[in-house]
């Protein structure tokens, strides 16, 4: 027998729809005006099927800003940083969730406390360290600290962690496996949901990051794709050419979208079981 739908869930349907296209209406509107002339991205009523379509700024639009060169550097950022703070980030979780070492809760509560503090109240301080570091105008700045450890990932997979048997590592005691063989070759291969959760959301934090290569970075061969587009942007409305702008930010915000889509399944598992067990 076929269920009726409740008019709660019914609601709740429309709510989520809404929300979506509050999501969805934006993307719409960059891509729409991604393929406008100039002249035709400010007309009344709005134009949401460009006519005619104009494929010429995703031509233009590597020759007038610092694109490919950005797009390499963000590629070196995220990916260092995807590699290394993973790595890091799983063996601090592991040894959070399953081993036992005095002050083990203050160590946690302490890294937890850390995320309460304004990433704007470290910018000075940094800019320092890294003057003396002769970072400045590297790409170090950027790979660095992110790959030290990331607390949001620490928490996020110590929780999914929390959520495995102890007799996994109780069993590879009695095999012989020291920790770190039984966190790589047990704990590790089965975080994968939660790894390719935290990866997805490096991904975006890094890859997306603006202020940080504005502030520790000034030649054009080491922008990331994020400054390169800004520089696309005048200080003058009427002189800025919104469809380049908006084509420009369609090829950065492509990587983020694929992966998304690939790694979707994933990213929801590890969020259900992470719900669910910790």
């Amino acid at each position: 027998m076929k269920q009726k739908t409740s008019p709660l869930r019914a609601v709740a349907f429309l709510a989520l729809l809404a929300g979506a296209c509050t999501m969805i209406l934006p993307f719409v509107w960059m891509l729409s005006t991604s393929l406008k002339e100039s002249n035709l991205v400010y007309t009344i009523p709005p134009q949401w099927i460009p006519n005619p379509v104009d494929w010429q700024n995703y031509r233009d639009v590597w020759s007038a800003a610092n694109l490919l060169t950005g797009i390499k550097n963000s590629c070196v950022i995220t990916f260092s940083v995807m590699a290394f703070s993973t790595l890091t980030s799983s063996m601090a979780a592991f040894a959070f969730a399953k081993l036992r070492f005095p002050g083990k809760n203050v160590i946690f509560m302490m890294l937890l406390a850390t995320m309460m503090v304004p990433a704007v109240v470290l910018l000075v301080p940094d800019f320092i360290i890294y003057t003396k570091l002769k970072w400045i105008d590297t790409l170090l700045p950027m790979i660095v600290p992110a790959s030290l450890c990331n607390v949001n990932n620490i928490f996020f997979m110590r929780q999914f962690m929390i959520g495995l048997p102890n007799g996994y590592l109780d069993a590879a005691k009695i095999d012989g496996c020291g920790y770190f063989r039984a966190y790589s070759r047990i704990f590790l291969p089965l975080c994968k949901p939660a790894i390719i959760t935290n990866a997805i959301m490096l991904f975006m934090a890094t890859w997306n990051d603006y202020l940080n290569p504005l502030l520790f970075t000034h030649s054009e061969s080491k922008q990331t794709v994020q400054v390169a587009i800004a520089m696309l942007n005048s200080h003058y409305e009427q002189q800025t050419d919104i469809p380049m702008v908006m084509a420009a930010s369609m090829i950065a915000i492509l990587p983020v979208l694929i992966l998304f889509i690939t790694c979707q399944k994933y990213f929801t598992d590890s969020l259900a079981l992470t719900g669910i067990k910790g």
